[in-house]
């Protein structure tokens, strides 16, 4: 602590034994033990997402047909560059689908998810993220732990990711036609697996507990003509 005295020039010192430095490495020490644990697990996940036939099971079509959207867009605009649709194709799948997933796995399953599985699970993810990045990461003494903990193996998953890019590109085009008839029979298959009653329900649920706030907003639609007979259709149902 440092007290200045303006009128004397003095500054008082107040020392303080520093433990952080130990406190530290038996920190650190713990965090590699509980990564080289994990290790495999990571690794298989990210094996799996980022395998066009892992393990038998086939790329779904509309992987295929949504990034041949995007170099078709690219193309179109005359983008060129290889990052450019390397981080489109990022942002539309690993970005915004499994990195929910991994951080939020009580989506998927019935668990709970408490605070110290949280912190290892954002761990994960980080790297995730960071493997789908183009650019290069710059790390020092003062990066935080999290980055780097797998700092040496995100080159590696790099590597995963640009040549998942490039094997599906590789792939043969799906057809207008061959996409919707898969959309079509994955509907056909899922179509008694979900309760749209209950589902229903509880959408009725929330308008009835927020139904002043819905009114104003469906009327704020009035210009188009379709807010007033949504609200009308609101009133009728409850």
């Amino acid at each position: 602590m440092i007290t200045p005295d303006l009128e004397s020039g003095v500054k008082m010192w107040h020392l303080v034994k520093n433990h952080d430095k130990m406190v530290s490495e038996i920190y650190l020490t713990r965090l590699l033990a509980t990564k080289g644990t994990l290790q495999k697990f990571v690794d298989d996940l990210f094996e799996t997402i980022f395998s066009t036939a892992h393990r038998g099971s086939a790329l779904p079509l509309a992987i295929k047909y949504m990034f041949d959207f995007l170099d078709e867009q690219a193309d179109k605009h005359g983008i060129h560059d290889p990052h450019v649709r390397h981080t489109w194709k990022s942002n539309c799948l690993p970005l915004r689908f499994w990195v929910n997933m991994i951080k939020n796995p009580q989506f998927v399953f019935d668990i709970h998810k408490n605070s110290i599985t949280d912190a290892c699970l954002s761990v994960v993810a980080q790297t995730f993220m960071d493997s789908c990045s183009t650019s290069e990461h710059r790390l020092g003494k003062d990066s935080p732990s999290n980055k780097l903990l797998y700092a040496k193996d995100i080159p590696s998953y790099k590597n995963w990711v640009e040549r998942y890019y490039s094997d599906i590109g590789k792939m043969p085009a799906i057809s207008d036609q061959d996409m919707n008839a898969y959309l079509a029979e994955q509907s056909r298959m899922h179509m008694n697996e979900f309760n749209t009653m209950s589902a229903l329900s509880e959408i009725f649920s929330y308008v009835g507990k927020y139904s002043e706030e819905v009114s104003f907003a469906l009327l704020q639609a009035h210009w188009d003509g379709r807010g007033q007979r949504m609200k009308t259709t609101l009133h009728a149902s409850m």
